[in-house]
């Protein structure tokens, strides 16, 4: 099946996990009053004069209730990104983006330009053929329309900007689809480094070349592969400092309370265990107890700064080999704002995590490499 192919290895599911969905038949040809199999259903609708059976059957699959209920359990949500994009509205972008993720406003409001450009040209032609009575699905945007979205946002058309402007609008649906997958299934969807396209990152974009005002392919490929380790490195570090400084302090006043935070820090991030029965075990008087000893919000913010002074130094010494010295020197504040952005959202990912009622066998990067510098620290 086409979405084992392309989803499944990625979200841990198989064709056999999909099948009882839409295989429910019983063998017979006529729908009773109070059921009718799949098969049926997309029998009835089926009009030969609209679509193949083929491109119909498709259709009804990645319509199916239960079946998308499913993946989106698993972090999939069959919507394509420019019917994200075609219907988020600029309003509703803030809101996210400023609650959500907690980017702040100059950032949004880039994020608020490039959606209401893409709405001026991509969504103003669908209207446009839907008056018509042309429908269909949302498709990749030609260039024509990249250079119109790219002119709207420069003041004038530049081929070179084509490319990032791609980049930037899968970005920013890349986005919405995660808040999406959040709020239909009530946790925060787990996401590695790698995961995400390489191309898409904020902080490539923001480094270029010597030779082009964007950089080129390779050079991007390069520049993140350094990247991801220098970032998983920093954090670790940043990690390690925090967990130490936290422990330091406890045990000045009292080391009973400092291995019992250490405990507490495990049991949260690694064993994803509820606040009410970590009290239990540690035989405090109630899970506002453990809040308290834990104080994750002060921890949290201790490791984001730490990792923001670590890593910018780490980038901007990258930066280096792939950039000139006097656009480096301008460079310098857009490279802090994209390395907060991501180190920002990677700790809102982690506090969502903790929030979450719903507790899953995946982890948040943040919690991975917490639990590993655990081990460290503990053994």
């Amino acid at each position: 099946m086409q979405l084992e192919t392309q989803f499944g290895e990625a979200h841990g599911f198989t064709c056999r996990d999909l099948l009882p969905y839409v295989l429910d038949d019983d063998g017979s040809l006529q729908p009773s009053s109070s059921y009718s199999s799949f098969l049926l259903q997309i029998l009835q609708d089926f009009d030969p004069a609209q679509s193949s059976l083929k491109t119909w059957t498709s259709r009804k699959v990645k319509q199916h209730p239960a079946l998308n209920r499913f993946l989106l359990e698993c972090g999939v949500y069959l919507i394509s990104d420019w019917a994200i994009l075609n219907d988020t509205q600029p309003k509703q972008l803030q809101r996210i983006l400023g609650t959500f993720y907690v980017l702040t406003p100059g950032e949004i409001k880039r994020s608020q330009q490039l959606l209401e450009a893409y709405h001026a040209v991509y969504r103003a032609e669908r209207l446009q053929k839907r008056s018509l009575g042309i429908r269909g699905q949302c498709t990749t945007p030609t260039t024509e329309q990249l250079q119109q979205i790219s002119q709207r946002l420069e003041g004038k058309a530049n081929p070179m900007l084509l490319t990032t402007v791609m980049q930037q609008l899968q970005y920013l649906a890349y986005r919405l689809r995660q808040y999406r997958i959040h709020v239909r299934r009530g946790s925060f969807p787990t996401e590695s480094l790698d995961a995400r396209n390489e191309y898409n990152s904020p902080l490539a974009e923001r480094i270029p070349s010597v030779d082009s005002h964007f950089g080129e392919q390779e050079e991007q490929v390069e520049f993140l592969q350094s990247y991801r380790l220098q970032f998983q490195a920093s954090l670790d570090q940043a990690l390690r400092i925090a967990i130490q400084s936290r422990v330091e302090k406890l045990q000045s006043k009292d080391q009973e309370k400092a291995r019992k935070f250490l405990t507490a820090l495990h049991l949260s991030h690694c064993d994803q265990m509820s606040m009410a029965l970590i009290a239990k075990l540690l035989e405090l008087r109630a899970q506002d107890a453990v809040t308290r000893l834990l104080k994750l919000k002060e921890f949290r913010t201790d490791v984001q700064q730490q990792l923001l002074v670590v890593l910018r130094s780490l980038v901007i010494e990258l930066a280096k080999d792939y950039s000139t010295t006097e656009r480096l020197a301008t460079l310098e504040n857009e490279i802090t704002l994209a390395l907060n952005e991501q180190i920002t959202s990677l700790v809102s990912q982690a506090e969502a995590e903790a929030q979450s009622p719903k507790k899953t066998s995946s982890k948040s990067y943040f919690a991975e490499r917490l639990c590993e510098q655990l081990k460290i620290y503990t053994s």
